[in-house]
């Protein structure tokens, strides 16, 4: 049974954005499980569950192993120490950064793998992302600055 839990677990996650303990709980009791928040807890430490930035400056749950949990953390650093300014251009994301930082914050946000940003082009000071719609532009945009301001409470 815990098994086909954290299978659905898994599933829940990758399918819908659940930023709460309570929101997993109400999904798994949907689909036939009898859990309590408890149960639901350990089953997000026995998965080794992180949350990460989701869309709307809420927060999502994901299924990362420590190594990419390590990396998202480095990413997050590297955002945050080099990062200068942001404008857009339609659906053109240009982020300014301290010299010489561009293209590890280009690879960065590459390797955040946001499903809005089709790929980052970098120069010394300056990246420039294509997303994928005008409206993604401002979801990425308020993402970032989320990640910029919560300094600890992004991953």
């Amino acid at each position: 049974m815990k098994r086909k839990r954290h299978e659905k677990i898994i599933e829940l996650i990758g399918k819908y954005d659940i930023e709460t303990q309570e929101e997993l709980a109400d999904l798994l009791v949907s689909e036939g499980f009898q859990v309590t928040q408890a149960t639901v807890s350990r089953d997000i430490r026995e998965l080794k569950l992180f949350k990460v930035p989701g869309k709307e400056g809420r927060q999502k749950y994901v299924l990362l192993d420590r190594q990419q949990h390590q990396m998202a953390k480095r990413y997050v650093g590297i955002l945050r120490e080099a990062f200068v300014s942001m404008d857009r251009a339609q659906n053109i994301l240009v982020i300014k950064t301290v010299s010489g930082m561009a293209m590890a914050v280009g690879a960065a946000l590459d390797s955040i793998g946001w499903k809005e940003i089709v790929g980052c082009i970098a120069g010394d000071d300056t990246v420039m992302c294509a997303i994928r719609t005008a409206e993604d532009t401002e979801t990425v945009m308020e993402e970032l600055d989320k990640i910029l301001r919560n300094s600890r409470d992004s991953i």
